[in-house]
Parts: C-alpha cells; structure tokens; sequence
C-alpha cells in the first residue's frame, strides 16, 4: 500500500515536471525542470531497486545521477554564454 502512494506520488511529480519543461517561459525554467526529471528518475531508479531486491538499479541510479549532473552543467555554461 505505501508503495503504489510513494510511485503515485512520483508519478505526479513527473507529471508535473513535464509540463513546467512544456510551458516554462525561459529557457533556464526549462533546464531546472529537466534537472528535477532526472533526480525523479533516479529516486524511481532506487525505489525499484529496493522493492524488487535488484541492488544493480543503485549502481545504475548512481551513473545516471552522475551524468545528469554533467548534463546540468553543460546546458548551465550554454545558458550562461560561454564557450
């Protein structure tokens, strides 16, 4: 029971997510909501690791954590001008 709350919750999230990436007036609106998409996907990631006892998920949750981060990055320096 709590887990179909917690998995309906980030779905919700999701949801939402997505259309702050539709609808954000700005680029930089659409880049953070992006970034909180992929920290969803990653807390989903880990949740069914837990829940299914497939500890592989952590590990890929992790490098997909790692290169949304560079991602952010990298459209954080285009955003801001630089080379």
């Amino acid at each position: 029971m709590n887990w179909i709350i917690v998995l309906g919750l980030i779905a919700l999230g999701t949801v939402l997510t997505i259309l702050r990436t539709a609808l954000g007036p700005t680029a930089s609106d659409r880049a953070v909501a992006v970034d909180s998409m992929t920290t969803i996907t990653t807390a989903l990631l880990v949740l069914l690791g837990l829940l299914m006892d497939r500890y592989i998920y952590l590990d890929i949750s992790l490098v997909y954590a790692a290169l949304a981060f560079i991602a952010t990055l990298a459209i954080a320096r285009y955003l801001e001008g630089g080379v």
